[in-house]
């Protein structure tokens, strides 16, 4: 127990560190993950919890502390189309979001849980498998100007999940549309929250991630070099609580965020050529007293 409680502790104080100025490392992720696209933390395992999107192994990854590969999970029976995010439930099972959808065509988009007492194993079976679409689709792919069915960022919350897509469509405005989807086995109709608008920069608003504080009074999503924030909401009306935008000032290829507590968060980017591969921690006290 004394052992468990040191390295929990050891991810609490490596988190939230920076200066006024600055996103500073905690560590670099191991070469073999390459394209990291969703990070959770499970205090129960110690472990950090990953994924790598479209093109790459039906596996998740446990990070130690120190950034290194600790153990590494083989999911069978479930094909890695383009798995775009991780996350937990109270109770610490995982999820995998297999709903990349950069050209807006697929028809087999889904979420898939992974038991909690599973976490040690080599290879497992998804517990379930959540299937779903959006009523608002009617055409596979749809118009240029009408590319919103893509995802890379969700959490759940009170049984149900919560995705914000990404805007893929010619003439980029920012638009993200929030969807909630049970979490129940077999086959949902998505249903439209909400939407808002983050910029119309693609480069710096397109939403790559999402996550919710560990007391449910926090929302976060992630762009290349942003937050926003949302909080004072009721219920899941998390679109109609008080917007911040929280500025990282850093730009690089930024995929994934989670809540290590209420307050600090860790941030994790694709490796491209020599930049990225990193994981990184901010505090959204200092970030809110910048901006």
């Amino acid at each position: 127990m004394k052992k468990y409680l040191l390295v929990v502790g050891l991810f609490i104080a490596l988190a939230c560190q920076q200066g006024l100025n600055s996103l500073p490392t905690l560590f670099s992720l191991s070469k073999k993950l390459k394209e990291v696209s969703g990070i959770i933390y499970v205090p129960t395992t110690k472990l950090l919890w990953t994924l790598e999107d479209h093109g790459n192994a039906n596996a998740i990854y446990g990070i130690d502390s120190n950034g290194k590969i600790d153990r590494t999970i083989t999911v069978d029976n479930a094909e890695n189309i383009d798995w775009e995010d991780i996350t937990k439930d109270k109770l610490g099972n995982l999820y995998i979001g297999d709903f990349g959808n950069n050209e807006n065509r697929r028809k087999d988009l889904c979420i898939y849980k992974i038991d909690k007492k599973n976490l040690h194993s080599d290879v497992v079976n998804p517990a379930y498998k959540i299937s779903f679409a959006y009523p608002e689709q009617n055409n596979f792919p749809p118009k240029k100007t009408e590319m919103f069915y893509d995802v890379e960022g969700f959490f759940e919350f009170k049984n149900n999940f919560y995705l914000f897509t990404k805007n893929r469509s010619k003439g980029f405005d920012g638009t993200s549309f929030l969807y909630k989807i049970p979490n129940t086995p077999g086959f949902h109709q998505a249903v439209l929250m909400g939407k808002f608008k983050t910029c119309e920069q693609y480069n710096h608003c397109a939403i790559t991630s999402a996550a919710i504080s560990p007391d449910d009074t926090k929302v976060v999503v992630l762009t290349h070099d942003k937050l926003f924030l949302f909080e004072n909401f009721q219920n899941d009306n998390f679109l109609n609580g008080t917007k911040t935008i929280l500025e990282l000032n850093h730009f690089s290829q930024k995929e994934a965020v989670c809540f290590i507590d209420n307050d600090c968060l860790y941030i994790a980017d694709e490796r491209t050529k020599k930049v990225g591969g990193n994981v990184y921690s901010v505090s959204l006290k200092k970030l809110k007293s910048k901006s």
